[in-house]
């Protein structure tokens, strides 16, 4: 009778035993016999086609960051101005709120939750020594407000202990330009100019000075400039471009305790030449919205412009 029991201890045992692995039916790799995904999933290599561009005004030729509020969406350009533009989905402007009281050394990236907006001024790729890093959390309610309600989250990485100037522009590991914000922390995604990959530190979502603690390092090989999180914080989005301009996003979903690299990560072109993308965002976690700066040089010409393409066939699950 003992050694029944053992036995059928054992057999319980087995069947509910996590058999790790790719876990992704869209994935080369796919195993259908895997319970648990460990984040080793590989994909084909594919390319989005936008379905809609449309030039924006001149007055966010440096559009930065973008969300989508009520009904409108909200970009920001990366110096000097300290408005907010809502645009409607064609790219047109419908509003405009002009943040008194604040500066604008260098705004990246937009973010919100249900309470606040978030405006991350923590761009540093010139010399890569600033120690003012910062993110304005500002209360919805009073965003609209003559003198809005505006905190102040500061921070340094913890891994930065080397504070002498760079010599030279666009050479950095310390950059950044994306973040999202969850239930609990903020998380910062770094533009690595010289290793083309992205680190992910951690923030407490409350006002103070803190120490941004190092999660993990994703090679995206490209420098990443924005990020938005899928509906229900169901994964995340986020958009750069490689150092010839050609523009991507990259998915990062089906992931564990917010540990990004634990899940799915894939690498999708944007079929669009030469643009420096730099926000992203969506409403509904199908129909994205990515904007690109203008880029004016000797060879090239691009005004800055607002674009769509949908990621639902890359997202079915």
């Amino acid at each position: 009778m003992e050694k029944t029991f053992i036995l059928f201890f054992l057999f319980v045992s087995f069947s509910y035993a996590q058999t790790k692995g790719c876990t992704d039916r869209l994935a080369e790799n796919y195993n259908p016999k895997a319970t648990e995904n460990n984040g080793s999933c590989k994909y084909a290599s594919a390319k989005i086609r936008v379905k809609f561009t449309k030039e924006l005004s001149d007055s966010i030729a440096e559009t930065s960051g973008l969300i989508a509020s009520e009904n409108l969406l909200w970009t920001h350009n990366d110096d000097q101005s300290t408005t907010l533009f809502g645009l409607d989905t064609k790219g047109k402007i419908r509003k405009k709120i002009n943040l008194e009281g604040v500066k604008n050394i260098e705004w990246e990236d937009i973010s919100q939750d249900s309470l606040y907006l978030y405006i991350g001024d923590f761009g540093n790729n010139v010399l890569g020594n600033r120690k003012d890093l910062h993110i304005l959390r500002i209360d919805k309610n009073s965003v609209k407000n003559p003198a809005p309600a505006i905190d102040t989250i500061a921070f340094s990485y913890d891994n930065q202990k080397n504070f002498e100037p760079k010599k030279k522009a666009n050479t950095t590991d310390f950059d950044c330009e994306a973040f999202v914000v969850s239930r609990d922390s903020i998380y910062l995604f770094t533009k690595q100019w010289a290793s083309k990959k992205t680190s992910v530190y951690s923030l407490p979502k409350k006002p103070g000075t803190h120490i941004a603690k190092l999660k993990e390092t994703i090679n995206v090989e490209g420098l990443i400039t924005g990020a938005t999180t899928l509906p229900q914080e169901k994964g995340v989005v986020l958009c750069g471009y490689s150092h010839f301009l050609h523009p991507f996003i990259y998915l990062l979903y089906d992931y564990k305790n917010n540990d990004f690299s634990t899940g799915n990560k894939r690498k999708i072109k944007l079929s669009l030449l030469f643009h420096q993308i730099e926000a992203i965002t969506t409403e509904d976690g199908h129909l994205f919205y990515v904007t690109n700066e203008a880029t004016k040089n000797t060879f090239i010409f691009n005004p800055q412009e607002i674009h769509t393409f949908d990621l639902s066939p890359y997202l079915k699950e």
